[in-house]
């Protein structure tokens, strides 16, 4: 049995426009990174046109047969740069596009009104924002109550001409050399978002196009037409540019109440140009809604393969034209996969291994073949009560959440898929799982093995219990890319100490390592100790400073690094918790420091503060890093002792050891994410000392925070092998990871085997 997931299919894009891209920019590769003439040819050439020859005079629909005939070639352009002139620094951009001039495709424009900006104009949104790279609406009158999630445009007068004419205005002052590609509409248009950018994709940006459905003006005898604003319309940029200095005129000398008119006069007036419908054997389809009509029941091909559809007069009805269309896209997807499939099955015949190695399903990856047995994923067997295979390590444990989920869901579809194969003779109904197993393979998806007592009913009614096993793959499909937004390695990290007596030991070989690789390197890092009391060392800290070893090691540093400073803060506290210090460290720093809560084991180093400056996002992301913890020498290497001064791990640090998932000690993050969560806090639970110290800095960001919690081991944080003290006036579960982490940190499974039989051995003799 399969379970398929919808399979994305993608069209390559127009090969010229990658050529129209590069053209400049291939001269560009060949100078210094360092410095440039601002005046170069090359800018004038690109802002003429480029690679696009000169445009061509006379009726405009012969324009776009020559346009449409003309055979580019890319060229590259060559860079002279006049010696007479000085040399000035490159101004880099900040992304790779905008210094290559690669432009978006397609931006969309909404005419709507402060009627029905909270109606038909949220239905748009919600049907075509998530296809468009850029969607704006645009208004007349300000103040209207805003939805949320939408961007607006309220130009101040609501006369639809003086709309139109600030709109395009507006397109072309911010977002003219940004885009390719304008598409305006009115608020009851619907409109299929993928076929408009699957048409943009096709046709060439470096001409002048204006393409909707072609209309004859009011009482007008001449041949010449405007695009109809009901069904949209396209604008390319380049006569978008055109356009511009004649917009003024345009407003002054035309008179029109209706904004597509006018558009579409002006456009005709002054650049020749009329409203096409098809170019370069691309035709942009429209379909006119009747009165009273059912989405559902229309079934002409104008309607299946329409771009536009006009009039929508309730946002209900938008909806259900979205569910149509989407379903008919659905239901071409699903065509396009088993064709593929048909063609792979068919030229598998071709291979060496024949039908026989063709994987199940066709089309997704073979099951992964492990090479040793360490490799080799194991089977999770489960019942619709109970899974054996649980987190916390225990055989048994109940079937919720999301597994009880998946594994209902899994069982409905099996018995789905029999009754689709072997109806009308066999009906199945779900009598008992009797055995399920499944597993994750990486390469493929989840992967399921059910054994089903089934109720078999026959055409004549007749029953049978019969056991079936069925086997089924849900596919890893679905690639989901998140956008991050900026950030930069040059930030400063605050990095944060807590010092206690029991492991103040450890302080020199910290400052030992933070000094070779922050202080020699100058890095951007600055470094305070916490230095934590309990009530007995407090009291007599003026009779023997229990830190007095610890203050001197600062003081020892900054008098080898003058320009440094390391200041301490005294703290004093039974249980230090990490939010009480962060509470302390908080209000003594800016609200954008960037905080990096260290331990005394940790060997701070360049590789890992770049990846906490780009992995803790301000107002975004958190980072928890696993650290790589390594085991313990004594167990390891029992029998060779590592000489005095070398490490048995300098070679391979990353052999013996393991990533200890148990610790969440070392954080990044910034300080106005935590203050942000902290307050939460604060209101529920009313400043309650006693869950305060139950809680760590994670529980606060996973409970209190909207913010990305990104976990990630990290290799570049490595900590020498330490017996941690566990402190059990933490909450049980900050207690039980203190625990686990020290046994597990011991050593492999291999070298506590051989200790164990070593040590049985010499009991025995």
């Amino acid at each position: 049995m399969r379970v398929y997931s919808l399979l994305a299919v993608f069209r390559p894009a127009f090969p010229l426009i990658l050529g129209l891209s590069l053209g400049c920019s291939l001269s560009l590769l060949m100078l210094s990174w360092n410095q440039e003439d601002p005046e170069e040819p090359c800018n004038n050439e690109l802002a003429n046109g480029g690679l696009v020859p000169g445009r061509l005079k006379g009726d405009s629909q012969s324009n776009y047969r020559d346009l449409a005939n003309e055979d580019f070639q890319p060229r590259v352009i060559p860079y002279q740069r006049d010696p007479s002139k000085p040399h000035r620094k490159v101004l880099r951009t900040r992304y790779i596009h905008t210094e290559l001039g690669i432009r978006e495709r397609l931006l969309v424009g909404v005419l709507t009104s402060r009627a029905t900006l909270n109606t038909l104009a949220v239905a748009v949104n919600r049907t075509v924002a998530h296809h468009a790279h850029r969607t704006f609406f645009f208004t007349g009158l300000r103040g209207a109550k805003l939805p949320h999630g939408m961007t607006v445009v309220a130009h101040g007068d609501d006369r639809p001409v003086w709309l139109m004419y600030e709109t395009v205005r507006h397109l072309h002052q911010h977002y003219g050399t940004d885009y390719d590609w304008f598409y305006l509409a009115q608020d009851d248009t619907y409109t299929h978002a993928e076929r408009l950018a699957e048409l943009v994709g096709h046709l060439s940006a470096g001409q002048d196009l204006y393409m909707g459905r072609p209309e004859e003006f009011i009482g007008g005898e001449e041949r010449a037409r405007y695009c109809h604003g009901g069904y949209g319309y396209l604008l390319s940029r380049s006569l978008l540019a055109r356009l511009q200095p004649h917009l003024d005129t345009c407003r002054n000398d035309i008179l029109s109440v209706r904004p597509d008119e006018w558009l579409g006069r002006c456009i005709i007036d002054y650049l020749g140009l009329n409203c096409v419908e098809e170019l370069q054997e691309m035709r942009y389809r429209y379909f006119e809604l009747g009165k009273n009509a059912d989405p559902e029941r229309e079934d002409s091909p104008q309607f299946k393969k329409a771009f536009a559809v006009h009039p929508v007069s309730e946002p209900d009805l938008m909806y259900r034209l979205h569910k149509h269309f989407s379903q008919i896209e659905l239901d071409q997807t699903y065509l396009q996969i088993q064709q593929l499939q048909v063609q792979i099955s068919n030229l598998s015949e071709l291979t060496p291994e024949g039908k026989a190695g063709n994987s199940w399903p066709i089309g997704i990856n073979p099951p992964f073949q492990p090479k040793t047995r360490f490799e080799v994923i194991n089977w999770e067997y489960f019942t619709e009560e109970h899974i054996y295979s649980c987190t916390n390590g225990a055989p048994k444990c109940e079937l919720r959440g999301a597994d009880k989920a998946d594994i209902s869901v899994v069982l409905e579809t099996a018995v789905e898929r029999l009754n689709e194969r072997y109806q009308p003779q066999l009906r199945f109904r779900m009598h008992r799982l009797l055995n399920g197993y499944r597993r994750f393979d990486p390469t493929r998806g989840m992967e399921y093995t059910l054994d089903l007592v089934l109720e078999a009913f026959t055409q004549k009614g007749h029953s049978q219990v019969i056991a079936k096993r069925v086997g089924l793959l849900r596919p890893l499909s679905s690639i989901e890319i998140i956008p991050m937004p900026y950030v930069t390695e040059a930030t400063r990290v605050q990095v944060i100490l807590p010092i206690t007596a029991n492991n103040q030991d450890y302080v020199g070989n910290f400052l030992d390592t933070y000094a070779m690789n922050a202080l020699d390197t100058h890095d951007n890092v600055l470094l305070t100790f916490l230095l934590i009391y309990d009530s007995f060392d407090a009291q007599r800290v003026k009779e023997e400073d229990v830190f007095a070893g610890v203050k001197s090691m600062i003081g020892e540093v900054e008098k080898r690094y003058s320009d440094v400073k390391i200041p301490w803060i005294s703290v004093k506290t039974e249980v230090p918790s990490q939010v009480k210090l962060m509470d302390i460290i908080s209000k003594k720093h800016p609200v954008d420091t960037l905080f990096f809560m260290a331990n005394v084991w940790t060997e701070v180093n360049g590789d890992f503060l770049n990846r906490c400056r780009m992995n803790a996002i301000n107002n975004w992301q958190v980072f928890f890093p696993i650290h790589f913890q390594e085991y313990s020498p004594a167990i390891m290497y029992r029998e060779q002792q590592p000489s005095a001064g070398a490490s048995p791990f300098s070679s391979d640090p990353l052999r013996n050891g393991h990533f200890d998932r148990h610790v969440f000690d070392e954080s990044c993050f910034y300080n106005v994410d935590y203050m942000a969560a902290r307050t939460k806090v604060t209101t529920d639970i009313l400043d309650n000392d006693e869950l305060l110290e139950s809680m760590d800095v994670y529980d606060i960001f996973i409970r209190y925070s909207g913010l990305h919690v990104f976990r990630a081991v990290e290799p570049a944080l490595v900590q020498k092998y330490v017996r941690r003290p566990c402190n059990p006036r933490f909450s049980e579960d900050i207690y039980q990871r203190c625990i686990l982490s020290n046994l597990e940190g011991l050593a492999s499974r291999s070298h506590l085997a051989m200790a164990l039989f070593e040590q049985e051995q010499a009991n025995s003799t």
